[in-house]
Formats: structure tokens, C-alpha cells, sequence
């Protein structure tokens, strides 16, 4: 790291940050509780959307003993919609471990300790509640780093990872390292973005590597991309009187402990009694590594079919308390649009 672009580095980002940081309520707190929620609700998710998540979440459990004393169910529901469920298991999870803990871990390692929590969560909620001098290294932060010291390591293996931990750590004030976290966040989030960096108004570009060498676009470095599977789904919804059938989708896979209608994936359709209406062809719903694509019938039957282990018969009107992946809500707002015509 050249010494004449590592100086005044982070009074750069902090006075940035200064003037431009987002005003988000976690940031209005040391409760460790209410920034480790923020950190898990917005992993993978817009500020606009994990705020809405984060602010419903709160006021239903303001404390962390209330979300541990909930059922799965509930955190579930309140959840959905928000995608990457194993989020919410493993938050309801974490909560139970610090009710039996006796209040929240202050320490980088015990934090780390909680069911779901990774080198980058922990050490963000250490620094910012607890004051603990350690950097966070998030997608923000590497792209922030590479391009400024023009680093071409590739971030997604682990000497990269190594490299910019380092990197970000001695960097990083002691005295204002959740300023500083969330300083870097910002910046990458705002102004050093992947596509459309603000380079002509960033209090770093007369130190930036990659702006003065023409490669914006080229840092950071991924050695490799994500293969994407696709699945074609099949969704039955079965109307039996004023009851239907759902399920609660099992471990290992996607959208694990939610509830979905009779599905059939890689198969033909059952012979079953009743009327049979394709509600919706070919709806797709992209995942990180996934694209899904699904068919959606409805099947109206006078007399229950016989359906695999695992399926419950419940009152339509009460289908609203159950979380349901995103996917079965298009289907299902799909379903509730084709009957108002």
C-alpha cells in the first residue's frame, strides 16, 4: 500500500460520510440488538425495503428476549416476502442463544459465536455498538479498496479475502470504527458504485488507482462466476369447499419451513377429480443461482385427492397466517386477479 495514497484516506471517507451518510434509525443507537438486526434484514436487500422489514420487525419484538420467545411461524411471516429465509431461522435461532447467554455478547468472537453470524456481521455490530476497533469487510468495501489502490487480486478467493482484510483494518481509526464501517458502506453503496461511480465529485479521486489507470469497470477481480440453475415448478392450488392443501417445504432446500400448495416439479400432472384451470404459465422469479419458472393451476374438486405425507388441509381464510415463499404470492395475487374478472 503506497504511503501517499494511504494518508488521509479514512478522513476522507469519514468526512464524506459527514455530509452524505444515509440517516437510517439503527444508526441512532448502541443497542447491539437493533444493529444486528439491521445487519441480517439487510443483507442481500435495498435500504428501502430492509428499513420497511427492519422498523415492522422491531415493533413487533423491540428486544431481543421477545424475538426468542416467538415460534419460528411468526418470525417466518413477518419475514416474508424478504427473501433468503435461512435469515430469519437463523435470527430467531441467535435470539434464543443470547436469552440463554443473559444479554448480548460484546466481543467480536462472541458475537461471531451466534447462530448465522459471519466475520462480516460480527465485527460491523462489535464496532459499531460496542466501540471494538475492527474493520468489516463487505462487497462495498472491496470494490472501495481495489479501486483506489488498484488491487487485482481476486476478491472471491482466500488470499484476496486475506488481502483486504488487512487492508481495511490498517486503515481503519481506532477511535470511530463504526464510523468508519459505516462510512466505507455508504460510499461504496452511493458514490463508488458497480456500474456508475461518481468519479467526478469523489474526495478520492486524486488518489484513485483505477480512475487514473482506466480501470473503473475492471476492479475488483472475481476469478470466477456463479453457475445458475434453472427449475421449472408446477403449482396446484386445490379448492375443496373452503378449504385447501399446503405443505411446509422441508430442509435443503430453497425457501425451507415456508408453506406452499401441491407442487409438482419434474413430473407430469396427477389424475385428480375436479375442475382443472391454468391460472398462469411460465411466471419467473430469479433467485442468486437459481431462475425459477412455474405453471400455476387451480384444481376445484368436490371431494379431497389423496396427496403425499406432509400435506394439511386448512380454511382458505386462514391461509393469510401462514409465510408463504414470494413466488406463491404472485401465483396466489395471480389467482385473486383471475377471479375479480
Amino acid at each position: 500500500m503506497a504511503a501517499n495514497r494511504d494518508n488521509g484516506f479514512a478522513a476522507a471517507i469519514l468526512g464524506w460520510f459527514g455530509q452524505h451518510g444515509r440517516d437510517l434509525p439503527w444508526r441512532h443507537t448502541h443497542d447491539a440488538y437493533a444493529i444486528w438486526l439491521s445487519e441480517v434484514v439487510l443483507q442481500q436487500t435495498r435500504i428501502g425495503q430492509g428499513l420497511t422489514y427492519w422498523e415492522r420487525i422491531i415493533a413487533r419484538f423491540p428486544t431481543v428476549a421477545d424475538l426468542a420467545a416467538a415460534s419460528e411461524d411468526e418470525v417466518l411471516r413477518l419475514w416474508q416476502g424478504l427473501g433468503y429465509y435461512s435469515r430469519a431461522r437463523n435470527l430467531h435461532a441467535a435470539a434464543k442463544q443470547i436469552a440463554l447467554m443473559g444479554g448480548f455478547p460484546c466481543t467480536r468472537e462472541g458475537i461471531k459465536a451466534l447462530k448465522g453470524v459471519g466475520d462480516y456481521t460480527s465485527a460491523a455490530v462489535a464496532s459499531m455498538a460496542f466501540g471494538v476497533p475492527v474493520a468489516a469487510v463487505d462487497g462495498n468495501v472491496y470494490r472501495v479498496l481495489a479501486r483506489h489502490f488498484g488491487i487485482e487480486t481476486p476478491i472471491d478467493t482466500g488470499e484476496g479475502k486475506r488481502t483486504f482484510a488487512r487492508m481495511a483494518q490498517a486503515l481503519l481509526p481506532a477511535d470511530r470504527p463504526g464510523d468508519f464501517n459505516q462510512a466505507m458502506m455508504d460510499f461504496g453503496a452511493m458514490q463508488c458504485t458497480p456500474a456508475s461511480p461518481q468519479c467526478g465529485e469523489c474526495p478520492l479521486a486524486a488518489t484513485c488507482d483505477a480512475l487514473h489507470t482506466g480501470r473503473i469497470k475492471m476492479l475488483p477481480v472475481k476469478s470466477k462466476a456463479a453457475k445458475v440453475k434453472e427449475r421449472r415448478l408446477t403449482y396446484i392450488y386445490i379448492r375443496q369447499g373452503n378449504s385447501t392443501a399446503i405443505h411446509r417445504r422441508p430442509a435443503g432446500d430453497i425457501w425451507q419451513g415456508l408453506w406452499e400448495p401441491l407442487l409438482i416439479e419434474g413430473g407430469e400432472l396427477p389424475a385428480m377429480e375436479g375442475r382443472l384451470t391454468l391460472v398462469k404459465k411460465g411466471v419467473r422469479h430469479v433467485l442468486t443461482h437459481r431462475i425459477l419458472t412455474a405453471d400455476f393451476f387451480l384444481l376445484e374438486t368436490e371431494t379431497r385427492p389423496r396427496l403425499p405425507d406432509g400435506y394439511q388441509w386448512i380454511d382458505e381464510a386462514e391461509l393469510d397466517s401462514y409465510a408463504l415463499p414470494r413466488l406463491v404470492e404472485k401465483l396466489m395475487e395471480a389467482l385473486n386477479e383471475e377471479q375479480q374478472r
